[in-house]
């Protein structure tokens, strides 16, 4: 257990980095913006996995039994926030997570300012019904209570940064996805890095329950629907 804490505050300190302008500017300007990226995604990937290792080598302690239709918020969340994740990064957002810099923001910014955290709650949220046992509480719920907790941190960045011009640019966007659509404040389309996404998204999911999910955590998805 020692160690899953280490490495879940190592994995919050380190997602941290990006809603402190002082920490992140100083690495910018020392790194070069491609070279930060570049950087932060290889060490974010690695913390991820020793989190996710930590997690599997926890003792096994069942709060609910398998179900069947338990699976299913799994199936439909996770395409979602894969999407939702793959989007926000390759897009321009200067409200939000983003790999890309620039302040006009891309189409999947009129779904939602922060789709990555979006995208990483639903993916979160929607493992913890088939996965009934501790140790994914704590690895899914965790996640979840990060994601969630990331919303009011961006906001802040965001107000700081945009300065006088964030009365008008968040106008026409929302935290709630789809809310500024709905509302008429914004139209949504489609662009470049949005069909990027989708077609990633697309292929990840084949190879996932094609065997990837298997190779990754070793269990494979479509037994918990009997398939």
């Amino acid at each position: 257990m020692a160690q899953f804490l280490l490495a879940f505050g190592t994995f919050i300190a380190l997602h941290s980095i990006p809603a402190i302008p002082k920490i992140r500017g100083a690495l910018i300007g020392r790194m070069g913006h491609g070279s930060y990226i570049a950087a932060y995604s290889i060490i974010s990937t690695a913390a991820l996995a020793w989190l996710v290792l930590s997690a599997l080598s926890l003792d096994y302690v069942e709060i609910w039994q398998p179900r069947p239709w338990r699976a299913w918020p799994t199936f439909v969340l996770s395409p979602i926030g894969l999407f939702l994740v793959l989007a926000g990064l390759f897009s321009r957002n200067p409200f939000s997570i983003s790999f890309r810099k620039g302040v006009e923001a891309d189409a999947i910014v009129a779904v939602t300012r922060h789709p990555v955290l979006w995208g990483f709650l639903c993916w979160s949220v929607g493992h913890i019904p088939p996965n009934g046992d501790l140790r994914s509480l704590l690895l899914f719920g965790g996640f979840a209570l990060f994601s969630a907790g990331g919303f009011l941190m961006l906001e802040k960045r965001a107000r700081r940064s945009l300065g006088p011009a964030w009365p008008l640019a968040s106008s026409q966007t929302s935290v709630i996805p789809f809310a500024a659509a709905i509302n008429g404040k914004t139209r949504i389309t489609v662009d470049m890095p949005m069909a990027a996404a989708m077609l990633c998204t697309v292929a990840l999911l084949v190879w996932l329950l094609g065997g990837g999910h298997a190779v990754l955590v070793g269990a494979d998805p479509l037994l918990f629907l009997g398939v």
